[in-house]
């Protein structure tokens, strides 16, 4: 499991470098974020959902049929969206509203 980090919408906040819990998110020269070693990733998806600006996805692997996919977050106050892009298919997004998400 790994994260793909999208240098051009990565604005240099830096909460997914502090949000990540193996410090695996570090800064470049210009500030930007990039993924010092994906295959030590623990795919825990905290920097995911603490990036403002979806300059973050999620590989999804290989799901059936083998194609994979990513998946992004992004919060609309109380919503919380997950949209999962799946090559060679539509984009699929789930809606959770936050406030009643552990409510079960």
């Amino acid at each position: 499991m790994s994260i793909l980090i999208e240098s051009e919408r990565c604005v240099g906040c830096g909460s997914c470098v502090e949000a990540c819990p193996g410090n695996l998110i570090k800064r470049d020269a210009d500030g930007k974020a990039f993924l010092k070693a994906p295959d030590e990733c623990w795919g825990c998806a905290s920097c995911l959902k603490e990036c403002r600006f979806q300059a973050i996805s999620y590989y999804l692997g290989a799901d059936i049929g083998g194609r994979g996919g990513l998946m992004k977050y992004e919060r609309d106050g109380d919503l919380a969206r997950w949209i999962i892009r799946r090559a060679g298919r539509e984009t699929v997004t789930i809606t959770v509203d936050r406030r009643s998400s552990n409510k079960y």
